[in-house]
């Protein structure tokens, strides 16, 4: 900015403040003595103020860029070309041991039999044996009354398992009379008054049977 520019605006910055400080006088004279608002009004509007802006410096110009150096590619030269002799590969002969014979697992041997069980105890060995007179197990007060007064005859035949106390457990007719009231009456009397001897084998009592018969006879 020139010098004569800013001597201007230093004088019309300096007026501009007269200006405002007789306008300040003014108006508190005008107020001490009562003058009108009209007139107060009017010159308000009489009165301009001045503002004045300084102006802002202009902008610096950046300096333009300087232009790029080109570089120029360095100059490389192909290596120079090498021949090798490659000798030929060497051929060696490696004796192959024969395939090893395979291994074939042998059996266990076999386990050692057992040895024999032990004898059984020496002892006596017999069959049931009745105890008493086995024609008393079925008597005449035994007949059943219908055989009797039908007067059915016949002998039936049986066999009974007995246990190692000597009781009958069981009881099978062998052979039938023909009637099976006699049958029946047979083996229900015989199981109520047989007794036997148990069976021994090795000293020892076992299960054991008994084989009978019995003759149905009205008595004369």
């Amino acid at each position: 900015m020139a010098y004569a520019d800013q001597e201007g605006m230093s004088t019309n910055r300096l007026v501009s403040v007269i200006i405002v400080i007789l306008l300040h006088a003014f108006l508190g004279y005008a107020l001490v003595t009562g003058l009108a608002y009209d007139a107060v009004k009017s010159i308000k509007e009489k009165m301009t103020v001045v503002d004045v802006k300084e102006e802002e410096p202009p902008e610096e110009e950046e300096p333009p860029p300087e232009p790029e150096k080109q570089i120029e590619p360095p100059v490389v030269s192909p290596p120079p070309l090498v021949k090798t002799v490659t000798p030929p590969p060497t051929v060696r002969t490696v004796d192959t041991p024969p395939p090893a014979a395979p291994i074939v697992p042998t059996a266990a041997p076999p386990a050692p039999a057992a040895p024999p069980p032990p004898p059984p105890p020496a002892g006596p060995t017999s069959a049931a044996k009745p105890k008493g007179n086995p024609g008393n197990w079925a008597n005449t007060n035994d007949y059943p009354s219908r055989a009797l007064q039908q007067e059915r005859e016949g002998t039936t035949g049986f066999r009974v398992t007995i246990d190692t106390n000597g009781r009958v457990i069981d009881c099978q007719i062998t052979s039938s009379s023909g009637h099976p009231d006699l049958d029946a009456a047979t083996c229900t009397n015989v199981k109520r008054r047989a007794r036997f001897e148990p069976a021994l084998q090795n000293g020892e009592p076992v299960q054991g049977s008994y084989s009978n018969r019995v003759r149905w006879q009205i008595p004369k």
